[in-house]
This record gives structure tokens, C-alpha cells and sequence, in this order.
């Protein structure tokens, strides 16, 4: 098994396998290595629908791929995983590492204060004999989980968490949709500025180096009296066309009765109403109005405009605290308690003082029927025809979620992805690796996305006060 010190060995823990399938592939030139406790946890966790229990099945299909023409010598050798992975896409060129089984009882036993034949214990034990055993290759310990990570590095081993799957480094790197101009942006670029009004709307042509740094449907915004906020429409090699933006804080200009409060509500109307742009996303803490942005567009747009056949929203059913159990009822009936957000906006867009109760009762009526509350189990296979769907909390779903849901969007349909990165309840997901995150950074190029990160609070000064100092 030791061929060039330079190689790494990795030894993979369960869960790693279970997030991401395709892990094997991943350690391009270095060896992977799976102990025997790891094949009987996938063997274990292999029954089910679950999104662990799919992935459990795609790995034990690839390791079937690869054991298929292999003879016990192989095996001792190790398979070679160069080639192998093509299903999504991915070179695999750089790929020449190989997979290494536990195949012989290692004489190594750990430390007597981790005594136990737990999976974690048993993991930690084959590496420290694979550290023995190679004294000149660096054996490295991959999980996602921090226990054994932490236990690992008691003991003296090399552990790592599993990294291929983060979008950014960093998560303020994200990409936030605006851009706040320089205070000379004018000065320095009225020699090549051209300027029109189409339909009602301004454009400005602008030329310079900094174009090249902008994206497609990012707000720009200068601040001070003579304040500014344009939308980037256009993206040429040396140029770009910008719009200025419509004000929805004006009272004249409300979207379903909704104004914006602030200068990033502003932009986020502009988005959700703009029939140019299919896909938006709306990053926020709790207060900033994000689901309340979007439906009032999205009724506006489906009641008023028929752009849209209906509004389906949903999310991901995932508690905060304990589960409450078994819900009776239909579809909508279990969906309705994971729905309190829709419900608590719906009030705020119904509370006209006009026809009194009565009127109010009618309106919600008509509303209900136009808004239908689906649960993410029964995506899988769907088609939606000119629907606006809105996925709330979209921070708890997994970039393979995210694509499952994404790609059920059929002709003039627009998605909505709501979310706050710091509220992640799923486990194995961080700011780093939501399936948010993956859709804010991949879109952020195609000229029918648009993008925002809401800053501001606007529920109530008792609220605001609450986020400032708890």
C-alpha cells in the first residue's frame, strides 16, 4: 500500500459517504481508505426514502462498480478510482488516487480512556494501526462529525472535516446583489455616458473598467442627497446598461398594499416583480421581511397581473425543537402547522378595514384557493406551468435538494428561495455548505437571477431591540 510518501491516506467516516455520495472520487491523487465498521453502517442505513438513505444506495452502486471486474489481488492493491465518475460531469483527470479496504485485523488498540467497541472507536483504532503501520504517509481522519474529530485529535491523529462540498472559504464572501458605488462614479464616467427613457424607464449606458466586476441584476446604489439605485440589465465585455429602479416605498407605488421600508426592500420588489428574472433569492435574519416581500408580489402578480396561475410555497419540515408527531389530515392539513410564517403574513395582507369582517372573510376565502402549501417529499418528478413558488427557509435543504426542486420549474414559473444562512437546523449543513448558499453563488451570473441579502429589521423597536442585545 505504500508507494510515494507524498500520497495522503484518508480514512472516511460513515457520514461522510452519507452527505455526499461521490466523496470517494474527490481526493484526487491521495489513497482512501474505508474500515469494515463503515460498510456495516451503510449496510444499516441503506433502507428508507430519506435523502441519507438514496445516498447510502448510490455509494454502495459505485463500490459495486468498482469491485465488479476486480480479483482478491486488487483489492490488497487497492482500486483504482481514475475514471470511474462521469455522472455529473465532473474531469476526473486529476483523479489517480486508490480505494483501499479494511481487509486484515490491525494489532492496535486505543488509549484506556476510550475503551468500548463503538463505530466512532473502531474508526479511530484503524487509523491510529494505518499511522503505525505507514510511519512515512500522512494519515488523515475525514468526518463530519465534531465528537469524533475532537476525540480523534485527543488520541494524536490528523482529522479533517469534509471540505469539497463548500461553496466559499468564507461565508461573508457570499455574493450580497448590491454594490455600493463610488462617490466620483458620475465624474469619472460622464465622458461615456449615454442615457434614454424606454416605456417609462430610464437606462443609462456605462462604460469602464469596474463593469467587468458587476453581475447581472445587481442592485447599485450610491448614498447621501442625491442618492441613486439602478439595476444592472445588460453586461457587455467593456460596457453595461443600468436601470433605475422603481420606488416602492412610495405609498402611490405599493405592491399589494406593501411598501418598502428600506432601501434593500426596495430592490427586493424590483426582482420579485420583474417578469425578466425566474429565480430570486432573499437572504435575511428574522424581521427583515422576506416572506412578506414575497407574497404580496406574488399575489400582485397572480390576482392582479395573471402572470401566474397560483402560488405553491413550501419548506422543509425540519423542527427546531422536539417532534410533535404524527399529524392527521390531508396534505395541506400537515403542512399547516410548518406554515405559521404564511399564516402571520397572510393577516397583515388581509387587515383592509373595507367590508369588515365579512369582506375580510371573503378575501381570505379567495386567497386560500390561489395559495396552496406543498411538502418538499412530493416534489421528485413534477412539472409546474406558470406557477410562483415560494421556498421558505431554504437554508436546511442540501445543493442536491436544492437542484431536485429547482429543476421542477416548467414554462413561466418563477422560484423564490428564502432564507437566513445563520439559522441552519440540519445536521452535517453549515453557512458554508447550504444548498442556499450553492444557488446564491451559482446563479449569480445568469441574466434571469436576481439576488439580495436584507439587512434591516422591520417587525417592531421591542424586536429590534431583542436582536441587538440577546
Amino acid at each position: 500500500m505504500e508507494r510515494e510518501t507524498d500520497r495522503r491516506i484518508f480514512v472516511l467516516d460513515t457520514n461522510v459517504l452519507m452527505h455526499d455520495p461521490t466523496c470517494i472520487f474527490r481526493f484526487h491523487e491521495h489513497d482512501v481508505f474505508l474500515p469494515m465498521v463503515v460498510l456495516e453502517e451503510l449496510d444499516r442505513g441503506k433502507k428508507g426514502m430519506s435523502e441519507v438513505a438514496r445516498n447510502v444506495r448510490q455509494v454502495s452502486r459505485f463500490l459495486d462498480e468498482l469491485l465488479a471486474e476486480c480479483s482478491e489481488l486488487d483489492i490488497e492493491d487497492g482500486l483504482s478510482l481514475s475514471g470511474v465518475l462521469s455522472s455529473d460531469g465532473e474531469d476526473n483527470a486529476r483523479v489517480s488516487g486508490r480505494l483501499f479496504f479494511e481487509t486484515q485485523m490491525y494489532a492496535d488498540r486505543l488509549p484506556d480512556n476510550l475503551p468500548g467497541n463503538t463505530p466512532d472507536n473502531n474508526i479511530l483504532s484503524t487509523a491510529l494501526a494505518l499511522k503505525k503501520a505507514y510511519p512515512r504517509r500522512n494519515v488523515t481522519v475525514v468526518s463530519k462529525d465534531i465528537n469524533l474529530r475532537i476525540k480523534g485529535t485527543v488520541v494524536g491523529l490528523h482529522v479533517e472535516d469534509y471540505a469539497n462540498d463548500r461553496v466559499l472559504e468564507d461565508v461573508n464572501l457570499l455574493y450580497r446583489g448590491e454594490l455600493e458605488l463610488a462617490s466620483d462614479f458620475w465624474e469619472s464616467h460622464d465622458k461615456a455616458l449615454d442615457s434614454w427613457q424606454e416605456e417609462g424607464h430610464t437606462f443609462y449606458r456605462v462604460t469602464g473598467s469596474d463593469v467587468a466586476n458587476w453581475y447581472p441584476n445587481q442592485c447599485l446604489y450610491q448614498e447621501g442627497d442625491n442618492g441613486f439605485s439602478a439595476i444592472v440589465r445588460r453586461l457587455g465585455a467593456k460596457d453595461a446598461v443600468i436601470e433605475l429602479v422603481n420606488d416602492y416605498s412610495s405609498p402611490r407605488h405599493s405592491v399589494w398594499g406593501i411598501n418598502a421600508r428600506n432601501r434593500e426592500q426596495n430592490f427586493a420588489l424590483n426582482l420579485l416583480m420583474d417578469p425578466e428574472v425566474d429565480f430570486v433569492s432573499l437572504l435575511g435574519t428574522a424581521g427583515t421581511g422576506k416572506t412578506l416581500l414575497a407574497l404580496a408580489a406574488g399575489l400582485s402578480q397572480t390576482l392582479e397581473q395573471n402572470r401566474y396561475r397560483e402560488i405553491l410555497m413550501t419548506r422543509v419540515t425540519v423542527p427546531v425543537g422536539e417532534d410533535i408527531g404524527f399529524l392527521p389530515g390531508t396534505e395541506e392539513e400537515k403542512m399547516a402547522p410548518w406554515m405559521g410564517a404564511l399564516m402571520d403574513n397572510l393577516e397583515v395582507l388581509t387587515q383592509s378595514e373595507m367590508g369588515g369582517e365579512w369582506g375580510r372573510g371573503a378575501t381570505d376565502d379567495l386567497l386560500r384557493k390561489r395559495i396552496r402549501v406543498r411538502s418538499l417529499n412530493f416534489m421528485r418528478g413534477r412539472t409546474f406551468l406558470k406557477k410562483y413558488i415560494i421556498l421558505d427557509e431554504a437554508q436546511n435543504l442540501t445543493p442536491k435538494q436544492m437542484k431536485t426542486l429547482i429543476t421542477r420549474a416548467g414554462p413561466g414559473t418563477k422560484i423564490v428561495c428564502l432564507g437566513n444562512i445563520g439559522q441552519i437546523d440540519t445536521p452535517y449543513l453549515t453557512e458554508t455548505t447550504s444548498g442556499l448558499t450553492y444557488v446564491v453563488d451559482r446563479f449569480k451570473g445568469w441574466p434571469h437571477s436576481g439576488h439580495i441579502t436584507l439587512l434591516r429589521g422591520e417587525r417592531s423597536r421591542l424586536a429590534d431591540f431583542a436582536s441587538d442585545q440577546l
